[in-house]
């Protein structure tokens, strides 16, 4: 493959107000000050293997000189956020090669979601090979999407990549569309409705459709079949989101090029994680730095977990993000001395404030187990004898809705839950005041004595923190859809893992869990009939009983930490 040459726009340097813009963010987001200036080619036509072409922008340092070369390819444009973060790093002396994946934003081909990144971005770095500014250091960098790109190219590794940078980036969508049982329902399809819709509307038009997504699509989500109530929402544009929905068993060979888990096991090159405790895919960032420090492999990787869902980390994350990608890329790209020793592992506790470096995650923990009791009491003390159970009514025609929690729509994070747990087909367990302060660091586990009255059910637990008020601040949660055949049981037991966590109770606030029967649009509600997914017509009802005895003891399993350092900066 050859470079292309014929036909680019000449160089450009930025405007008089991107100039402004930059050093106006540069002082908000407390960025070092870069030692260059920048100028950028855009929309360079650069071939792929089946003779399409992948229009990239290139930013350079504007004294020609270069402390490598960072490649971000993305399906949202070569717009504002990531034209902001190529002029940061280009002014710090890296080139930028900005691309637009197949199918969008000018480059050639039909957009497939995730399915084409491998080639395509082996076909860039072949490229970048054939210029005369590449000097055989490369890096990859961005988030979400951008962070996929990254590991469909990690499934073979190029010789000249030094380092990677993937923030909030999944590795396999078969776990986010039904690693649940229940398929991620409102997230998929707001994000399939604005790639559909992104290169018609402006940014501040698409940040008011994004702010309204719930509202607009809830016909969608409502709607029966499901998959048609999608389509017509979609305007028949996004083919993919009914191909996801239609197909629930993670096995299926329909999910194989959206699987690039095998990269996990070829990258040697050092890795920067930063994920967020409200972000969707926690739990894919948590095993990517599980496989790459935790099973022997010796790679180099940190991880960073901030306070932020999916969406905040590009606004509330800003800053720490790009001030630590700054340090990262000047170590394992430039080569440099690193500025200071860093911790491996760099976590946010949420309800202290506090950001802990800790040398792994997650830290030593000893359990804590509450038990479930009758009346919605949760105690340290285990139930002696047999007492009432406690049971709600699910209803798929008004089902439990969803609060916050791991969202990728602006209504994500730490929500007041009151209004939810004042619903009658919500169970609430409630500590007493807690006498001491209760911090909890890694995976929560909850464990059910549970029977239902129908086959085809769904169970969500979460917990919150109930502060002195009565304010009921959600930290973590899970949702699980019930094997049919384990409902000849008289009950089953049920354990469920939630999100990862490190947050702390103070003394004086209660820990609350919640029992129901789903978290609709988060995920699509369990119809009851046990109906193909998207295809239902019908809705049953189910009654879930949690059961309270000494030989069905319901329970939570807390890690909970000591001896943490303390706070730094």
């Amino acid at each position: 493959m050859t470079g292309v040459q014929e036909n680019q726009a000449p160089f450009q340097s930025p405007s008089r107000a991107a100039r402004v813009l930059d050093q106006a963010l540069s002082r908000l987001l407390r960025l070092p000050r870069g030692s260059n200036d920048c100028r950028v080619q855009r929309d360079i036509p650069v071939p792929a293997r089946d003779g399409i072409r992948l229009l990239t922008d290139h930013y350079a340092p504007a004294d020609g000189s270069g402390r490598g070369t960072i490649l971000v390819r993305t399906p949202y444009g070569r717009g504002f956020f990531v034209d902001v973060e190529a002029r940061v790093y280009a002014r710090h002396g890296y080139h930028v090669a900005v691309q637009s994946v197949r199918g969008t934003f000018g480059s050639g081909g039909e957009f497939d979601p995730m399915a084409n990144e491998a080639d395509d971005g082996q076909d860039a770095v072949a490229w970048l090979r054939t210029q005369p500014w590449f000097d055989g250091r490369l890096a990859t960098s961005g988030p979400s999407y951008l962070g996929w790109t990254q590991w469909a190219l990690l499934t073979d590794p190029p010789p000249e990549l030094r380092t990677a940078v993937i923030l909030v980036g999944p590795h396999d969508m078969s776990d986010t569309a039904y690693g649940t049982g229940a398929f991620y329902l409102s997230g998929f399809l707001s994000w399939s409705e604005m790639i559909t819709q992104q290169e018609q509307t402006s940014f501040a038009q698409a940040i008011r459709r994004s702010a309204s997504a719930g509202r607009r699509l809830a016909p969608a989500v409502n709607g029966l079949p499901l998959a048609d109530a999608a389509d017509q929402a979609l305007d028949h544009r996004a083919p993919w989101f009914r191909r996801w929905l239609s197909h629930p068993d993670r096995g299926d060979a329909f999910w194989k090029r959206l699987n690039v888990t095998e990269a996990l096991d070829q990258v040697t090159v050092p890795v920067r994680l930063v994920g967020g405790w409200q972000d969707l895919f926690l739990d894919q960032t948590l095993h990517q730095y599980e496989v790459l420090r935790l099973r022997g492999r010796g790679v180099d990787v940190t991880l960073t977990v901030g306070p932020w869902s999916h969406l905040e980390l590009a606004t509330k994350g800003a800053g720490p993000v790009l001030r630590g990608n700054l340090d990262w890329f000047a170590e394992h790209l430039a080569g440099e001395p690193a500025a200071s020793a860093a911790a491996p592992v760099r976590v946010f506790f949420t309800g202290s404030g506090q950001w802990r470096d800790l040398p792994e995650w997650p830290p030593p923990t000893t359990e804590a187990v509450h038990y479930l009791q009758p009346g919605g009491r949760l105690t340290e003390s285990q139930p002696a004898s047999a007492g009432p159970s406690s049971s709600f009514y699910y209803d798929p025609g008004d089902p439990t809705p969803t609060v916050g929690g791991r969202l990728l729509t602006t209504d994500a994070g730490v929500k007041d839950n009151r209004d939810l747990e004042a619903r009658p087909d919500v169970l609430t367990f409630t500590t007493p005041p807690l006498t001491s302060a209760l911090e909890i660091a890694g995976v929560p586990v909850v464990e059910l004595v549970h029977s239902r009255d129908n086959p085809f059910a769904d169970v969500f637990v979460r917990l919150c923190d109930v502060g002195p008020k009565g304010e009921s601040r959600n930290f973590s949660d899970a949702q699980l859809r019930l094997d049919p055949a384990s409902a000849a049981e008289q009950t089953q037991r049920l354990e469920l893992r939630l999100d990862a966590c490190a947050h702390r109770l103070p003394a004086g606030h209660r820990l609350r869990l919640q029992v129901s029967g789903g978290s609709h649009p988060r995920y699509s509600r369990n119809e009851g009939t046990g109906a193909l997914p998207g295809s239902g017509t019908e809705l049953r009802p189910c009654i879930h009983t949690i059961w309270h005895a000494a030989d069905a003891v319901s329970r939570i399993v807390l890690p909970v930490s000591a001896n943490l350092p303390g706070e730094s900066g």
